[in-house]
């Protein structure tokens, strides 16, 4: 067969991590972000990798089997990310690639990606090396092979980034049709311009680059890429295939590849059940024997190129302009807020050009000083970065020092190499693409500045800080309230910034709401108890104590003391500095002590004040993620005693709120806000502490719908899906316990009626799980009349009915 599809997913959401506890924290949204991001993750990656795919029949397909028939990429951070927080997806991904194996002549699914999603053409000649470099090991890192294809962040190009991926023996890559100029048969001369998008895209092209060398390129399809991202194609399986059948050419006889990328979010996100179009898709193509599902590396294999190509250099498939996107006003933006412009990208952009290269000139200078090659030592440094062991740490080292060094030493060195990571990461593209300066990403690429900045102080003396911020207050933003960058910088970026001391002080606030062990990991930090006194006065509690903080990147350590006072509340006072030596500490400790303990809490303040000067902190240094945790602790008895109080004025004054409805006079508001809260406290605390009396859910059910109660939906939604997850779970690991399926299918027959748009795609992938390992045994013993298998299969098809799935 001469007809070949190959269907590319770039898959590319970039978490949002803090730069110094290299994780997500909590934003200001209905869910909480890991919920958040876990959503979106589900909407995007998971259906694809892990498990589910309805189709008209309501029959499951397994989607691992299908995804390794799709060529895709993920970029590093997020499969980082997901290895952390979503560890059966991101072993699905790996799974699939080595299906894809088997099934594509020995070519892998997946192919590599530039290592942080940066802008290829604009970076200098280094950082293209390094990111090409750090992105093929990290590849061969998670799927244990060498890529064949790597993606370049936004499609964007030139023919220097062509020759070093060439140079590190990257076979193709993937481009948009409008970024070929012009092409020609290999061993003819006369070339054809086909400028304007004009290329077919059903063929590979060989690319010969400035140093001799070729890198083969395939130009995807843009009418059939921009249908999937942009229309209404993923509305339907069975029309997509068909579609993508349409794009053959009836009069060729030659082979043909018919492929297109868009980005993962495609599927799922963008298009509700866009993975369910995809997966249908696959199926339906295979089951008519419309066309060979294929993925580039084989078809490369079968079907070398036979025309050559030249490129539009600086060019890219999301900027009409080339690449001007990513550093000016070029008039590409989301469209979202008319009226609004992009004159901030310049000047951020040259901000950041000014603290690379000033960046660039320190790192050489001390880093010269241990290594011999500091180029090198950087684009190996990503084996630390995939593996920080402190042995491993070490192994690197020995391959690149060229002398003993100091403990000391090694902590700069360190130092150095975080410092041009960070420089690489502030370049990330979602930085530049949006429309507001103060937008989520761009404040993220500045924080990555910021962690640049800190560690260039650290290790040299010197501040670069003044400048960059004097810089980024030529970027304007669209908002009056935050006026330039330089603002927002001092916002939303400074408010940010980590040092050991403040670990600490998190160490110390936190302390006092819950019991570390005397080795604690925070994060990206270590700490070690040396001294800790806690005590409490009814409300009051205070804590004194010394502990050892090491950081686990840069192996910097320091030791702190510190005393914290909760006076109740949210009123929190303490102070924390580099511990000064036994009789210092062992003064600040006797005389804080003696005034707790004597009552006197105004004393106690003062006396904090006076040891720790101006290192005071309060709630409000602690990471976001505790902090909301530990504002919910303390806010626990005021919520109690006003669930209390509420309940009370609910009993009290039911029967009036009877008698009103009999006389069909509307209940005042007052009295709708009583109901509202005591009957959604009710339904949460039921679902929250899995009460097993669905009788008392249904009474709460109905007495919801007959005062016509508003919802908090979101969060009802979310603790009701985290319920069903949580009994899917125990059912995976004890499968034949019906009580545990009849639990199940009562919180979803009775919050049926409620109309909540739950997120089961977990639960159903457990069910489908359930299903391949349980269904074919379990039909031969109910064939046998065993009675346990009979009502075994009777309430998992009632589960799936209801779960929404059905294995056939």
């Amino acid at each position: 067969m001469n007809r070949h599809i190959c269907i590319h997913g770039h898959f590319y959401q970039p978490p949002r991590e803090n730069p110094w506890l290299e994780e997500i924290e909590i934003q200001d949204s209905a869910y909480p972000y890991h919920d958040w991001n876990s959503k979106i993750t589900a909407e995007c990656y998971a259906p694809n990798t892990a498990s589910r795919i309805l189709d008209p029949d309501r029959r499951i397909i397994d989607i691992v089997n299908n995804y390794s028939k799709i060529s895709f990429n993920f970029g590093p951070t997020l499969l980082s990310w997901m290895e952390k927080h979503q560890p059966e997806i991101y072993q699905a991904i790996l799974q699939a690639d080595k299906i894809s194996q088997k099934r594509f002549s020995g070519h892998g699914s997946s192919i590599a990606q530039v290592y942080n999603h940066i802008i290829m053409p604009l970076a200098n000649s280094r950082d293209k090396r390094t990111q090409i470099i750090w992105g093929i090991k990290d590849f061969e890192h998670r799927f244990q092979r060498k890529p064949e294809g790597m993606w370049l962040a936004e499609t964007a190009v030139d023919l220097e980034t062509l020759d070093i991926l060439a140079e590190h023996n990257i076979a193709f890559t993937i481009l948009a049709p409008n970024q070929a100029s012009r092409i020609r048969k290999i061993g003819e001369k006369k070339r054809h311009d086909v400028n304007g998008a004009r290329i077919n895209p059903k063929m590979p092209y060989r690319c010969i680059l400035p140093s001799g060398r070729s890198i083969n390129i395939f130009f995807y399809d843009g009418p059939v890429s921009q249908e999937i991202a942009f229309n209404s194609l993923l509305d339907n399986g069975e029309q997509f295939a068909r579609r993508l059948v349409s794009t053959f050419s009836d009069n060729d006889d030659a082979p043909q590849l018919v492929h297109f990328a868009t980005d993962g979010e495609t599927y799922g996100h963008h298009h509700r059940h866009g993975d369910m179009a995809l997966a249908y898709g696959l199926y339906y193509l295979e089951a008519q024997n419309f066309a060979k599902i294929t993925i580039y590396g084989e078809y490369l294999e079968k079907y070398p190129p036979t025309h050559e190509v030249e490129i539009i250099e600086n060019s890219s498939w999301s900027c009409i302009h080339g690449v001007e996107r990513w550093k000016t006003n070029c008039g590409c933006n989301s469209g979202m807020h008319q009226g609004w412009n992009q004159d901030w990208r310049a000047p951020l952009r040259g901000a950041m050009d000014w603290l690379r290269d000033n960046l660039l000139l320190l790192y050489e200078d001390y880093m010269i000083r241990f290594v011999n090659d500091p180029w090198g030592a950087r684009d190996g440094y990503i084996d630390v970065i995939l593996n920080r062991s402190d042995e491993n740490t070490e192994r690197f080292l020995s391959q690149h020092l060229k002398k003993e060094i100091t403990p000391e030493e090694k902590v700069s060195i360190l130092k150095l190499l975080e410092m041009q990571r960070n420089a690489m990461l502030m370049y990330t593209s979602c930085g530049w693409f949006f429309d507001e300066i103060s937008g989520i990403e761009t404040v993220q690429v500045l924080q990555y500045a910021a962690r640049s900045l800190q560690l260039a102080k650290k290790i040299a003396g010197i501040s670069l800080e003044e400048v960059f911020v004097n810089l980024l207050e030529k970027a304007p933003s669209n908002i009056p309230d935050f006026g330039h960058g330089a603002k927002i910088y001092e916002m939303s970026v400074k408010p940010s910034v980590l040092d050991l001391l403040r670990v600490a002080v998190h160490y110390a606030v936190s302390s006092l709401f819950r019991d570390y062990s005397e080795h604690e990991t925070i994060y990206t930090y270590e700490t070690k108890r040396l001294v800790y006194d806690r005590m409490e006065l009814g409300k009051q509690r205070l804590a004194i104590g010394r502990a050892l903080v090491r950081s686990t990147i840069t192996l910097e350590k320091n030791e702190v003391s510190f005393a914290v006072l909760h006076l109740g509340d949210h009123n929190i006072i303490g102070g924390a500095r580099e511990y000064m030596g036994e009789e210092a500490f062992s003064q600040m400790h006797d005389d804080i002590h003696e005034k707790f303990m004597r009552g006197e809490l105004s004393e106690v303040i003062l006396r904090i004040d006076n040891h720790f000067k101006t290192h005071n902190y309060s709630l409000w240094h602690l990471f976001k993620n505790e902090q909301r945790e530990i504002i919910y602790q303390i806010f626990a008895q005021a919520r109690t005693e006003t669930e209390n109080a509420f309940r009370q004025l609910y009993e009290h004054h039911y029967p009036i709120m009877l008698a009103l409805e009999g006389l069909n006079i509307p209940l005042p508001k007052y009295f709708s806000a009583i109901l509202e809260f005591v009957v959604n406290t009710d339904i949460r605390s039921f679902i929250e502490n899995r009460e097993s009396n669905y009788d008392k859910l249904q009474r709460l059910v109905h007495e919801a719908k007959r005062w016509a109660i508003e919802f908090d939906r979101p969060q009802i939604s979310l603790i009701i899906t985290r319920r069903i997850d949580s009994c899917m779970e125990d059912l995976s690991t004890s499968p034949d316990n019906l009580l545990i399926m009849q639990q199940v299918i009562n919180l979803l027959k009775t919050m049926g009626v409620l109309d909540l748009k739950l997120d089961l795609w977990r639960s159903q992938n457990i069910y489908f799980s359930i299903g391949k390992r349980l269904m074919t045994e379990m039909q031969k013993q109910a064939a046998t009349h065993k009675t346990e298998a009979q009502d075994w299969l009777k309430n998992f098809a009632l589960l799936g009915d209801y779960l929404k799935v059905r294995i056939g």
